[in-house]
C-alpha cells in the first residue's frame, strides 16, 4: 500500500512539473514573439498573450497562424493582425469592420443573437471559402460557447468591403460597418482569406 502511494505521488508530481513546463515554455515563446516582432505600441500584451494561448489549446489548428483582432481599439486603426507563429513574423496588419450595431467608431455592443447586426467575439477556427453576395468569403466556425457559437447561423464571414478602407475614414471619420462580419479593405482581403482559409485560428477580443 505505502510503495503505491509513493507511486501515486511520484505520477502526480511528474504530471504537475510537465504542465507548468508546457505553460512556461508557451509564456516564454509568447513574450519572445511579442518581443521580437515589437507589438508593444500596436498590441496589448495581455490580448496577445491570450490569443496565443487560445492557439495553444485549440485542437484542429492545421496552420501556424494566429489572426488577433482587437476591438478595444477604435475602428481607425489597424487592429487586424496574422501572425506566422513558426516564421515569427507579421503577415497581414489592416483595417477590420464591426457591426452596425455594435458601436459607430468604437466597438461597444457584442452579440452572438442571430439578426442583431453586431460582433461576435472568441475563438473562431477558419474553414472553406466562397463567392456571396459580398464577393469572396471566408466561413467560420465559432468554437467560444455563448458568445460566437452562432457564427455560422449568423453567417459571419471574413470578406472585402469598399467601406474599410483608409479612404472611408478620411472622408467619414471612422470605418465602415457591417453586419456583424469582420470585414476588411477590398484590395487585400482574398490575399488575407487565401493565407487564413483552412483551419486557422482567429481570436477576436473586445
Amino acid at each position: 500500500m505505502k510503495t503505491l502511494l509513493i507511486l501515486v505521488f511520484f505520477i502526480s508530481v511528474c504530471s504537475f512539473a510537465k504542465n507548468t513546463y508546457a505553460s512556461s515554455s508557451g509564456n516564454d515563446k509568447a513574450i519572445h514573439l511579442y518581443e521580437k516582432l515589437n507589438l508593444k505600441d500596436k498590441l496589448d500584451k495581455n490580448v496577445f498573450f491570450n490569443g496565443y494561448k487560445a492557439y495553444q489549446k485549440t485542437k484542429g489548428t492545421k496552420k501556424p497562424l494566429l489572426t488577433v483582432i482587437d476591438y478595444s481599439k477604435p475602428s481607425t486603426e489597424k487592429r487586424f493582425f496574422v501572425f506566422d507563429l513558426k516564421r515569427e513574423i507579421i503577415v497581414f496588419n489592416t483595417y477590420v469592420s464591426h457591426g452596425v450595431n455594435t458601436g459607430g467608431k468604437k466597438a461597444k455592443k457584442f452579440s452572438n443573437t442571430v439578426d442583431s447586426r453586431k460582433t461576435s467575439l472568441g475563438v473562431f477556427l477558419t474553414d472553406t471559402t466562397y463567392y456571396g453576395s459580398n464577393g469572396y468569403s471566408l466561413k467560420l466556425d465559432g468554437l467560444t460557447p455563448g458568445k460566437n457559437d452562432n457564427a455560422r447561423k449568423r453567417y459571419i464571414v471574413v470578406h472585402g468591403a469598399d467601406y474599410a478602407t483608409e479612404r472611408f475614414i478620411k472622408r467619414n471619420g471612422y470605418l465602415g460597418r457591417s453586419w456583424g462580419c469582420p470585414a476588411l479593405p477590398a484590395s487585400i482581403s482574398k490575399k488575407i482569406i487565401d493565407t487564413i482559409k483552412g483551419g486557422s485560428l482567429i481570436y477576436a477580443y473586445g
